[in-house]
């Protein structure tokens, strides 16, 4: 209970100029059936370390970590330790596009084209498209050398050169090309690397104080190493080119604190106003009017809509080089877990769901859980 105290008082410390959420002691707070069954999850998943947030009717619930951010040096997760995010940062693409389209400088119908140099095939991709999964453009990663540089022109050229998947708006496939290729059209849209204005848009004014998008060669406090299992063993991570870890699908750093502080957010008008909210969790539509079947869910802009034992659930999760990452959000009940671990192949999506049965129990009962799509890619979402 004592560290929970502290917990409270150390966030609103650390977010000098942003109204600090109320953390009150409960009696009836499940913290320590949290902590056990993490720690048993963790143990039987081979998680080297985890970065957990609870947040609750705007009110941080708990921000913990468990296990190592570095096993070599025994450096223990915290609240504020950086792991990397996959997918989980389309949801932060989506919302700059939304403020720019906003703020009149781009139109979620434009055609692709008008935004960046496109073959004849993107003729028809608007940036809806992008946004939903259902423009059609092939994913980029099977082309790619992990080990070289490329410049944001030249995925988007790259991208451009194979042969769509689908007519555009057919058909929903999850495609990191296409919020690569958002990346570009921000930049062109605002003459800003989308980067720079997420940290003005977002993190500073939020007191996201550890997000940021990824630089390996940066000195970056907290950052935690991200690991593999081959043949049981641990090992470190695969390395990867320093500009592939710059492109909009999916290229942050984010802390458990952070993610506590972007959940108050979105339940809130900064930075999206409601409209904008309700627009990123509506349900993307195909040409013929159907809702677009996100492999057993539905998607908005940058995130899963779905149902959790006959619950509403907004969700989102990601992959990338030794980490696995998760959001979920319960708006019914006013609940948002997020749950970020260093080890490639882990599932903090199953630790995140069954935390938030323990805040609410209603969660735990009527049908089977949905289980996570997980499309096979560098950046995958779950």
């Amino acid at each position: 209970m004592r560290g929970l105290v502290v917990a409270c008082l150390l966030v609103g410390l650390s977010n000098p100029g942003v109204p600090a959420p109320r953390c009150a002691p409960d009696a009836s707070d499940p913290g320590p059936r949290v902590d056990a069954f993490t720690r048993e999850e963790m143990a039987r998943q081979r998680i080297p370390g985890l970065a957990l947030a609870v947040v609750r009717h705007g009110r941080v619930v708990r921000t913990v970590g468990y296990g190592f951010a570095n096993v070599e040096h025994d450096v223990p997760v915290t609240p504020d330790t950086v792991f990397q995010s996959g997918s989980v940062g389309k949801q932060f693409t989506a919302a700059l596009v939304l403020l720019l389209a906003d703020e009149g400088r781009l139109r979620l119908d434009d055609p692709v084209s008008q935004h960046v140099e496109a073959p004849a095939c993107w003729n028809g991709i608007t940036l809806r498209h992008l946004l939903t999964h259902t423009s059609g453009i092939p994913e980029y990663t099977d082309k790619i050398d992990l080990r070289r540089d490329y410049t944001e022109a030249e995925l988007v050229q790259m991208a451009g050169e194979a042969p769509l998947d689908f007519a555009p708006g057919t058909r929903w496939s999850y495609s990191n090309t296409a919020y690569a290729v958002l990346g570009a059209v921000i930049r062109r849209a605002s003459g800003r690397f989308y980067g720079d204005l997420l940290r003005e848009r977002i993190f500073q004014p939020l007191g996201m104080k550890t997000a940021r998008v990824m630089a390996e060669a940066d000195i970056v406090k907290g950052r935690a190493a991200g690991y593999r299992l081959v043949e049981a063993a641990l090992k470190n991570q695969d390395w990867v080119s320093p500009s592939l870890n710059t492109t909009a699908d999916g290229a942050l750093y984010l802390s458990g604190n952070d993610l506590a502080w972007w959940a108050i957010a979105l339940d809130t008008d900064a930075p999206l106003e409601a409209s904008l909210r309700r627009q990123m969790w509506t349900p993307a539509r195909l040409a013929d009017g159907s809702v677009a079947d996100a492999r057993g869910a539905s998607y908005g802009f940058g995130w899963f809509l779905r149902r959790h034992n006959g619950h509403e659930l907004v969700d989102h999760g990601g992959s990338w080089q030794g980490f696995q990452a998760y959001i979920g959000r319960f708006p019914e009940h006013g609940l948002t877990v997020a749950a970020l671990a260093n080890l490639a192949g882990s599932d903090p999506a199953a630790i995140a769901r069954r935390v938030a049965e323990l805040y609410e129990p209603a969660l735990a009962r009527g049908a089977t859980a949905v289980t996570s799509p997980t499309p096979a890619s560098p950046r995958p979402a779950s």
